[in-house]
């Protein structure tokens, strides 16, 4: 996942937590999908909206999506939201 996001986008930041140990035993975690949450700065988000930014990144993610992720939870921003946004 790393490598792709970093390969898609050259993010500034780019943080990926495994959630799965929270899940186990629920139905997607049973099949192998993993639960992530990311966090990615990058200029390539510019101009583009919420839904815009996670379509990106699932493009970029590709098959992972269907196979070895089964919930993601994202925040993609710019440099500057990201340093005027909580994070």
């Amino acid at each position: 996942m790393h490598e792709r996001l970093v390969d898609a986008f050259q993010p500034e930041l780019i943080e990926i937590h495994d959630d799965s140990a929270l899940h186990a035993g629920h139905a997607g975690a049973r099949e192998g999908g993993g639960h992530y949450r990311l966090r990615i700065v990058s200029s390539a988000f510019a101009g583009q909206g919420t839904v815009a930014r996670h379509r990106m990144i699932y493009q970029a993610l590709g098959d992972m999506m269907k196979k070895d992720i089964h919930a993601l939870a994202i925040k993609a921003n710019t440099a500057e939201e990201a340093t005027t946004q909580p994070t």
